[in-house]
């Protein structure tokens, strides 16, 4: 029986399918570094993987457990070089994200005198311009799905954002292939109604007419996450 974060998981990864051997970083949770290790070890074996720091690993290790083959050193030189040669995708994180995947890890509010000070514009603007890009949201709401975000930190595709690939979400998986690069919803995790996510989300959502259901993992990618994740983490980071 899988839970909601194991599809959870099992989306984020799909994310990954058909990169070959890029650098693939999962930022902000457990969800995105298990979906990153789930691919390398089940459709997607030249994806490169690494410790979170510096380090590329030979094999796929549990999270928290150090690897026990280190394939390379990766300083941050050559982690700039990755990043603007297209050579990584990474699945980010996001405070408000908009219709055209515009995203906002910097402030909440008017940026000259803000409500909320975050993170900053990090690594985002660089990502998103250079690299295919997705994105976990582990509570999707009106709050973080905006129509406008109060600051641009990440590209959307109205602004030249090199590809934007997937959304996922505790609800649905979503993406950007219509016409306009605007956001459309692809399938709802088994349990979730389209109209649920419709008043979850601050902004029209383009929506086919047949929506279907978020794929559940395989018995053999449940045995993977057991081993990546005997601890479940993955549980506490998706709410029920």
């Amino acid at each position: 029986m899988s839970s909601r974060a194991d599809v959870c998981v099992v989306a984020c990864a799909e994310a990954f399918r058909g990169d070959g051997e890029i650098l693939a970083a999962g930022i902000g949770g457990a969800v995105t570094v298990l979906a990153a290790r789930l691919a390398r070890l089940t459709f997607e074996p030249e994806l490169l993987t690494h410790d979170g720091t510096c380090l590329l690993t030979g094999d796929v290790p549990a999270l928290g457990e150090a690897p026990e083959l280190v394939e390379g050193w990766l300083p941050f030189r050559d982690h700039l070089w990755l990043v603007l040669n297209g050579r990584r995708h990474v699945m980010l994180g996001a405070s408000q994200i908009d219709r055209y995947g515009n995203s906002n890890i910097s402030c909440i509010g008017d940026w000259a005198r803000p409500k909320a000070q975050l993170l900053g514009v990090r690594g985002a603007p660089g990502n998103t311009r250079c690299d295919p890009t997705s994105y976990w949201i582990p509570r999707h709401s009106p709050r973080v799905f905006v129509p406008e975000v109060d600051m641009v930190s990440g590209l959307g595709t109205d602004r030249g954002a090199y590809e934007l690939r997937r959304v996922v979400t505790n609800l649905a998986v979503l993406d950007f292939r219509t016409p306009d690069g605007s956001m459309r919803l692809v399938s709802v995790h088994p349990g979730v109604r389209v109209d649920e996510v419709v008043a979850a989300t601050g902004f029209d959502l383009t929506i086919p007419g047949d929506v279907p259901r978020t794929r559940e993992p395989s018995e053999e990618e449940l045995l993977v996450l057991d081993r990546l994740d005997p601890w479940r983490s993955r549980d506490r980071e998706v709410p029920a």
